[in-house]
């Protein structure tokens, strides 16, 4: 049966392993620059360049991300009394403590988790979210952002913000290479040429392996431990179902960041998703940053929702 802190484990291992798989991936992309440009710097540079990222995207990336959503922290509880009460009372039962809070002033409604661990963990809701839930539905949101913090999911999430924007400037510069070419030759060379191919196509798919490292496992995971915490698992179902009735995209929208957000921010997860009789195609499901509404309304209370 599934606890708070089953999954943890297993969340560091994988937030190591993305840690030391971009460490080689950005050396064996400056070794093969410098080899081909003659210039051995190249690789010195991807080396220190991997080195300061890594301990960046450990040490910082909540802080990216937090300026990427527009978020303002809640100094005190007499601002949003409501979110901050029902976080505290939370964070008591299932024995974490109080997060950081923060706000986005934006209508539509969203929440999500991140920090580096429980200690500095940061909670933040839109303030369309918190006029538009009920007591119950408002507690089933935050007990599952509160879920992420528990089983460190939100250490994942938020590291590989940071390699989405490395991963783009490295394919970037392999694609100027190659118009340009190297080693002092006037022609174009051949093997910069495929290079350049390969970023093109690194770009597009390096952005769905993100997403697809992120699991959407992550947040039936999220949706079930929260369900735990508050026993009552209808309310995080009601809340998913405001939510994606809503209709209305963020304002203010990263791609780098949506997958951290309990709905997708662009409002992809509309009422076709709600629909009974209408499935979603695998292939579609490859390129969502969540999983469909109506698959985790009814993991979470048995039933279809119509």
């Amino acid at each position: 049966m599934a606890t708070l802190y089953s999954h943890q484990a297993s969340n560091i291992r994988k937030t190591w392993f993305l840690l030391t798989g971009f460490l080689l991936f950005i050396i064996i992309i400056g070794f093969t620059l410098s080899f081909l440009y003659g210039n051995p710097n190249l690789l010195y540079i991807a080396i220190f360049i991997s080195i300061f990222l890594n301990i960046s995207a450990y040490w910082f990336s909540d802080k990216l991300v937090l300026s990427m959503a527009n978020a303002t922290r809640i100094e005190s509880k007499d601002q949003y009394p409501e979110f901050w009460n029902t976080m505290e009372n939370l964070c008591i039962t299932a024995g974490l403590p109080m997060p950081a809070l923060y706000v986005i002033d934006d209508p539509a409604p969203n929440a999500f988790a991140t920090g580096r661990n429980k200690e500095k963990a940061v909670v933040a809701v839109t303030t369309g979210l918190l006029p538009l839930l009920n007591k119950s539905e408002l507690e089933g949101v935050l007990a599952h952002e509160l879920s992420h913090i528990g089983n460190r999911d939100m250490l994942v999430s938020t590291v590989v913000v940071v390699f989405a924007g490395l991963i783009s400037f490295v394919a970037d510069f392999a694609l100027r290479a190659s118009m340009f070419g190297g080693g002092g030759d006037d022609k174009k060379n051949p093997i910069f040429l495929v290079l350049g191919i390969f970023a093109i196509i690194l770009a597009p798919i390096a952005a769905t392996i993100i997403k697809l490292a992120i699991s959407r496992e992550r947040e039936f995971l999220a949706d079930a431990t929260g369900a735990l915490i508050t026993r009552y698992p209808e309310g995080l179902a009601s809340a998913l179902q405001k939510i994606a009735n809503f209709h209305q995209p963020m304002r203010v929208q990263h791609n780098a960041i949506a997958h951290l957000f309990i709905s997708d921010p662009s409002g992809v997860n509309d009422e076709s998703e709600l629909r009974e009789h209408e499935k979603v195609s695998w292939i579609t499901k490859m390129f969502m940053t969540h999983p469909p509404v109506a698959e985790r309304i009814e993991k979470l209370i048995g039933r279809k929702n119509a």
